[in-house]
């Protein structure tokens, strides 16, 4: 695969659902983050639109990514979680496109905040940062890099506060 390829990103259709499926297990080698976006697409913290797919030319879904309702303390944010690109995919941009789309399609739905619990060295590419720095924390213990935050509008700033995650994170 050509890191130059061109990916298409467009919002999951119930066509997709099996696709996504199978996406999420081929990139974590296990179905555990598969069932949980089978979980979310029947909580309240599932919002339509923020599900997204980056496809090939031909409209092969290749990566996704998803975004659904959390909270810091009272306030409404969303949580990045799971992105998934199948293997043969994985760095030619296909999770980039995924993800960017995602991002995109929050910030035109007047989201405000999107936390990530992921690796520091590859979501600060988004302007994700260690949501420590604001007094963002878990309930359970995590290395403080791995837990980021980004605003989705310019100047505004995350609340100081716990993330509550959607309950089939189990978090």
């Amino acid at each position: 695969m050509s890191p130059e390829f061109v990916y298409r990103s467009r919002p999951e259709t119930p066509n997709d659902r099996q696709r996504v499926r199978e996406v999420t297990i081929a990139a974590f080698g296990r179905s555990g983050e598969a069932d949980l976006v089978d979980a979310l697409r029947h909580d309240p913290a599932w919002i339509d639109g923020l599900s997204l797919v980056a496809t090939t030319g031909d409209d092969t879904v290749v990566a996704h990514a998803l975004l659904t309702r959390c909270h810091i303390d009272a306030v409404e944010a969303l949580c990045l979680a799971p992105c998934s690109v199948l293997p043969d995919y994985q760095r030619t941009g296909a999770g980039t496109a995924a993800i960017s789309a995602a991002l995109a399609a929050a910030a035109d739905a007047d989201e405000s905040f999107v936390v990530v619990l992921g690796h520091p060295r590859y979501y600060p590419r988004f302007g994700f940062h260690r949501a420590a720095d604001h007094g963002i924390h878990l309930g359970i213990d995590v290395p403080p890099e791995a837990l980021m935050v980004r605003s989705l509008r310019p100047g505004a700033l995350p609340p100081a506060g716990l993330v509550r995650y959607a309950a089939p994170f189990g978090i």
